[in-house]
Order: C-alpha cells, then sequence, then structure tokens
C-alpha cells in the first residue's frame, strides 16, 4: 500500500516538474494586441506576429518571476529525486519527508511568482493594453503548483504511517532467564514469551528473536 502512494505521490512530483518546467520556458503567459497585431509575451521573449525577440528592457518583476520559477523547478527537481531514491529503498521515512518538504517549497515559490506576475500584470499590463488575458503558460504554472502540493500530501501521509507502524510494531522475543530458573521451565516445559515495541532497550538487558 505505501508502495503505491509513494508512486503516486512521486508520479504527482514528476508531473508537477515537467509543468513547471514547460511554464518557465514557453512564451505564453499573456496574449495581447499590439498595434492591431496579435502578440504573446513570456518570462524571457515576446513576440508580435510569430517573431520573438528577448526582453531588452529589465523590470523587477520580470526578475523576481524568474528567479522564483527557477528556484521552484530546482526544489521540485530535488523533491522528485528523493522521492524516487526512497522509494527504491524501501519508503524511507526521513527521505520521503524531505522529499515532501522539497515539493512543498516548489510550490510555495512557484506561488510566490505568480503572485508577483499577477499583481504586475494587472495593475500595469491591464491598463496599457486593453485587449488582454492571461495564456496557457501562465495557466500550467497554476496546475504545477497544485501538483506539487498535492505531491507533498500524499508524502506527508505516506510518512505518518510510516510512522504509525513503526510505533505499533511489536515482535515477539524471548528473554534469557537465569541459571537457576531454567530447570523449573523446562521440567514444567513453558515458555516465557515477553513483547514490547522497538523503541528502548535497556543495555543491561539480554533480548534475542523468537524463530
Amino acid at each position: 500500500m505505501l508502495y503505491t502512494l509513494a508512486g503516486g505521490g512521486t508520479l504527482c512530483g514528476v508531473a508537477a516538474l515537467v509543468l513547471l518546467i514547460v511554464s518557465t520556458a514557453t512564451d505564453f503567459w499573456m496574449q495581447y494586441r499590439y498595434s492591431g497585431a496579435s502578440a504573446n509575451q513570456g518570462l524571457w521573449r515576446f513576440c508580435i506576429n510569430h517573431k520573438c525577440h528577448a526582453h531588452t528592457i529589465t523590470v523587477a518583476f520580470w526578475d523576481a518571476t524568474r528567479a522564483f520559477m527557477l528556484l521552484s523547478v530546482l526544489s521540485c527537481f530535488a523533491g522528485v529525486l528523493l522521492g524516487l531514491s526512497a522509494f527504491g529503498n524501501g519508503t524511507k521515512s526521513r527521505r520521503v519527508r524531505t522529499g515532501g518538504f522539497a515539493l512543498l517549497l516548489s510550490g510555495f515559490l512557484a506561488l510566490l511568482a505568480l503572485a508577483i506576475y499577477t499583481g504586475v500584470t494587472v495593475n500595469f499590463f491591464g491598463k496599457r493594453f486593453l485587449d488582454w488575458r492571461f495564456s496557457w503558460s501562465y495557466i500550467v504554472a497554476w496546475v504545477a503548483i497544485i501538483l506539487s502540493f498535492a505531491a507533498d500530501t500524499w508524502l506527508g501521509w505516506i510518512c505518518q504511517q510510516q510512522t504509525v507502524q513503526v510505533g505499533s510494531t511489536s515482535v515477539p522475543i524471548r528473554r534469557t532467564l537465569p541459571n537457576r530458573l531454567l530447570p523449573m521451565f523446562k521440567k514444567a516445559k513453558w515458555e516465557v514469551i515477553f513483547t514490547c515495541t522497538l523503541k528502548k532497550q535497556l543495555p543491561t538487558t539480554r533480548l534475542y528473536y523468537c524463530h
């Protein structure tokens, strides 16, 4: 069950990573009309009549959006790698937890980037261009954020389930008895079986597994 959930969470992370890369690299964050011609722009270029040019001016909100999106991609990539490595090694709790945190951070970074871009676009470009709208690259970024949070939720739930299982796991063990008591138990053909959780074991207690 945990392997299935780990696979689902990692799959959401991989999908989020692909969408973040596509959104960051493409030029359709916004579409508008410029001098009667159709135009669109992304974080790196703007296109007019399908002829694209790099942004020639340095605007703070573009730089901030680019930086947060790139950091989001890197964080998501780290989360996916940790999720895959944990899945391949028996869903290690620490790696799963770290991977979930990386995916959560990726989602927040992308959310911050979109918040900056949305605020400036509505208040600046919305007044400059009459016929404009957000385009599919922008929408893909929102989908990637949802998938990042979903992947973090899945991996966090797996971590919680692992903690519950480890905390409640008990194994039968046989405690070695003093030599003076062994004949009595052998004569009666008794066995003393103790069950304890695998949390703390006193160093003076000698315990071994029952077969």
